[in-house]
């Protein structure tokens, strides 16, 4: 194995830089992981929102795959939007027996309430992506999307996590509670305890690409071989600084900070 870290993402793109593969690169960037990435789609997205989509041939996702993973070795890795399940299966084969941390991100649910993926895409992640991952990190709609459920206390989050785990095969699940009101609280069940991780709600709307940056900063952790505990805390305390320091960027939601702890902001 190098000594290098390497972090891989695979998902779709953000022209305007705040989310999907643009956002996970920055943070790999920001926390000394050596950043690579296979693109599944061409998101034509903003602040504001996802104007068009394109996704691209199966038989090319599977090449960019190939190329890095017959090239370099690969420390961890996360997955990002998948559209559907002839991609998911192609990424797939390709992991199951790559011996790399996997962080989850299942982005099904848009910021606007849109379901991003189709039902049977869904039941492809839960059977057979779910329970590869290291860690996954659903937001509410998202884990209420996996689990069938509704999610209205922070008892039901804990639940959700430990059921993301024991049903669902996940080796660790972190539920977060952006979406709710007060504390900024996530739970991270690991198969063995319950963690909880609060932070102080900042007020903005600039949350644009928050969930692609917090994954994105666990995968850099884990790539230097940080347990997930440690990860996690120092992933959430990454983030929140990100979103702290945002900046007013574009007409909608503006993009995180994601050189906000370099610069110190606290």
């Amino acid at each position: 194995m190098s000594k290098i870290p390497t972090s891989l993402t695979i998902a779709g793109t953000d022209p305007t830089g705040g989310a999907g593969i643009q956002a996970d690169l920055k943070t790999f960037q920001e926390l000394k992981s050596y950043g690579m990435s296979v693109i599944t789609s061409v998101v034509a997205q903003n602040t504001l929102g996802v104007q068009d989509v394109h996704h691209l041939p199966i038989s090319i996702i599977e090449a960019q795959l190939t190329s890095v993973l017959s090239d370099i070795d690969v420390h961890a890795f996360k997955t990002g939007m998948l559209a559907n399940v002839e991609m998911m299966d192609v990424i797939k084969q390709k992991i199951t027996d790559l011996n790399a941390f996997y962080v989850l991100d299942p982005v099904m649910v848009a910021t606007s309430g849109d379901s991003l993926i189709n039902e049977e895409a869904r039941d492809y992640l839960r059977n057979h992506l779910v329970p590869l991952s290291s860690l996954i990190t659903p937001n509410i709609p998202e884990a209420e999307f996996l689990l069938n459920t509704k999610i209205k206390s922070t008892e039901d989050m804990k639940a959700a996590a430990i059921d993301i785990v024991n049903k669902l095969g996940a080796k660790a699940a972190l539920v977060k509670g952006g979406h709710r009101t007060g504390d900024a609280i996530d739970y991270l069940y690991d198969g063995d305890n319950i963690y909880t991780f609060s932070e102080k709600r900042i007020d903005t709307n600039n949350t644009h690409g928050t969930g692609c940056t917090y994954a994105a900063a666990i995968t850099a952790h884990l790539s230097h071989g940080v347990s997930l505990h440690d990860a996690v805390e120092k992933s959430k305390h990454f983030v929140t600084q990100a979103i702290k320091a945002s900046f007013d960027l574009g007409k909608g939601n503006g993009p995180t900070n994601h050189w906000a702890v370099r610069e110190g902001h606290h």
